[in-house]
């Protein structure tokens, strides 16, 4: 029988060492990687999907998948870097299954796919006040990375806002890095030269991933792995 780990020094421990502990059988070690990875997993997955729920949902699946193969981890990249991939992956399979649903169902005359909108530049000289100005900016660019095609948009997700390096960006979406550095400098064109200056204000904040969301899919995933546990 294997014996439960102290959960008090748990959040304390490197990614790797808790990759060991999960493969040693420790779920309690899992739930605090959840934790520690679960807003940039989710950016990782939305920015392919499109969607909230469907990010979600691959999240769980993508987790539970880690979970059962994070035993092959050997620490040649960073654990987050491992766990994008494979929440990439997910995200792709189901983006694919959605593609060939789209190819079945015609879509109604007139729709558009990745639309770009048009957006008025904002004149920041005339908001109230700081905080204002940048829950405007983020919502704005929530709007405009949403629009950019799809290939763009989790490059530039994975670039600017979780600030992998080209290398792991490369990895994670399993694409050569020639290919990175393009679709990252056309997707920053596409947002605009007029958004340049605040993109590092917002980025931060973009596509938040905490409390109800974020308890949501750790409880999710827990109830799965202890009924897999108790078979």
């Amino acid at each position: 029988m294997i014996k439960p780990l102290p959960r008090a020094g748990l959040p304390d421990l490197p990614d790797a060492e808790l990759a060991r502990e999960v493969a040693a059988g420790h779920p309690a070690a899992f739930e605090v990687l959840m934790r520690r990875h679960n807003r940039g997993l989710f950016r990782t997955a939305r920015a392919i999907l499109r969607d909230d729920a469907e990010a979600e949902d691959a999240l769980q699946e993508a987790y539970l998948q880690a979970y059962r193969t994070i035993g092959s981890y050997r620490g040649e990249a960073r654990l987050s870097t491992w766990l994008a991939r494979v929440v990439a992956n997910e995200a792709l399979t189901r983006l694919r299954k959605q593609a060939r649903r789209a190819s079945i169902v015609p879509m109604q005359p007139g729709a558009e796919i990745e639309a770009i909108p048009e957006i008025a530049e904002p004149n920041m000289a005339n908001a109230p006040e700081q905080s204002a100005r940048r829950a405007e900016m983020r919502k704005l660019l929530e709007e405009r990375i949403d629009a950019l095609p799809g290939a763009y948009r989790s490059v530039f997700m994975l670039r600017a806002v979780e600030e992998y390096s080209v290398e792991e960006t490369a990895a994670i979406l399993q694409i050569p890095q020639a290919t990175v550095r393009s679709r990252f400098h056309r997707a920053r064109s596409l947002l605009r030269e007029g958004l340049a200056s605040e993109v590092d204000l917002a980025c931060g904040d973009a596509f938040g991933f905490a409390g109800a969301r974020c308890d949501r899919v750790v409880a999710g995933v827990m109830a799965r792995i202890a009924g897999e546990t108790t078979r």
